[in-house]
């Protein structure tokens, strides 16, 4: 087996869980260590997952780690990541990659001048689901692509997390936090973005919090709140798009490409599974094996895998800064637009991370 990579985690919250369960299943990782501002929650996830807490300063520090996994809030990922730079370290960022264009560019320049890996979630394109509907449009399967649909679309975050503040402040919103999911996908399908033109609105002031502990607790809401617009693909193919968290109920499907020859229903991008569907002009919506791996579970710290396994035979990684600098200019462009009131023209034009091989898991 390849050589082992040391990972440390920075940011113990919710979402850490998630990323060391999965760390678990891929054996190429070695995780040293935890860390978080908060010493008490670094010690509860290293209690849960038997591992070892340690300071920040302690884990930049640390030769044995290679790659930091940046799961603090939005706000704090250029800081921590610049940090993490500084010492050394490769990057792998949860989503965003910054909450602006400008911050995250200064973490992209920090680290080519370091000669440093940097990426980002998500990493959920590499479920098996979403890598079958990229082998089927790259077969041709639906002809040209010429358009599309995406859609998230919920009542709000305050209904289930612990803590969902940090949704409805800068740095927030629905097209920051669950756009990339939909537009990584988008961009893994078809390529990248060549501009955008959107609406951004704001239904309330203020939000409040039905879910447990901070239940009755009302919020500030300083962003967008329901984000609407269409995006032109360099390729040509142009997909309409809408995040939402005012939305009470809907029925549209997550993604939907439409080709010069067929239809494709592709899968909720923030989970690695689901049903494929693809239907004709003659024929009805059928459903689509699904014919890749990690389709049959939550494996969010692949793309940690795929960096480590990178970093060890020297090739590009799939979930680069690259990728997500460009997610994260195009989110941004719709409220650019909403703001102008013109099209936004994309700067980047990052190359599609590579697909999966048909088969069994690649990452040791």
């Amino acid at each position: 087996m390849t050589d082992r990579v040391g990972i440390g985690f920075i940011g113990c919250g919710n979402i850490s869980a998630a990323y060391l369960k999965a760390a678990r299943g891929f054996p190429l990782l070695d995780v040293r260590g935890v860390a978080d501002l908060n010493s008490a929650a670094a010690e509860a996830r290293a209690s849960e997952f038997g591992l070892t807490a340690m300071s920040i300063d302690a884990m930049l520090a640390d030769p044995s780690i290679e790659i930091i996994v940046n799961l603090t809030i939005p706000k704090a990922h250029v800081e921590v990541g610049l940090r993490a730079v500084a010492a050394g370290k490769h990057v792998h960022s949860e989503k965003p990659l910054g909450i602006a264009t400008a911050e995250a560019k200064t973490l992209v320049e920090a680290a080519k001048a370091k000669g440093v890996r940097i990426g980002a979630a998500p990493d959920t394109f590499f479920g098996g689901a979403q890598q079958t509907s990229r082998k089927l449009v790259d077969e041709g399967a639906i002809g040209t692509p010429l358009g599309g649909t995406a859609f998230f679309m919920c009542p709000g975050h305050e209904r289930w997390h612990p803590n969902p503040a940090f949704y409805y402040l800068d740095g927030g919103g629905p097209m920051l936090d669950m756009g990339p999911y939909y537009v990584t996908s988008l961009v893994n399908l078809l390529g990248p973005v060549e501009s955008v033109a959107g609406v951004a609105t704001k239904l309330r002031d203020e939000r409040l919090v039905t879910s447990e502990p901070l239940k009755g607790t009302k919020i500030p809401v300083e962003v967008a709140t329901h984000v609407a617009g269409t995006m032109k693909f360099v390729s040509g193919a142009v997909v309409s798009i809408a995040m939402s968290f005012d939305v009470p109920r809907h029925r549209h499907s997550p993604i939907e490409l439409y080709g010069s020859d067929a239809s494709l229903l592709v899968p909720d991008p923030n989970h690695f599974g689901g049903e494929i569907m693809l239907a004709t002009a003659s024929d009805d919506w059928k459903a689509v094996p699904t014919e890749h791996a990690y389709a049959d579970g939550n494996f969010r710290v692949i793309g940690v895998a795929d960096m480590a396994d990178a970093i060890r035979t020297g090739r590009p990684h799939r979930a680069s800064g690259d990728l997500a600098f460009h997610v994260l200019e195009v989110m941004e462009a719709f409220q650019r637009s909403s703001d102008e009131g013109r099209h936004i023209a994309m700067t980047t034009r990052p190359e599609r991370p590579a697909p999966l091989p048909v088969g069994p898991g690649i990452f040791g």
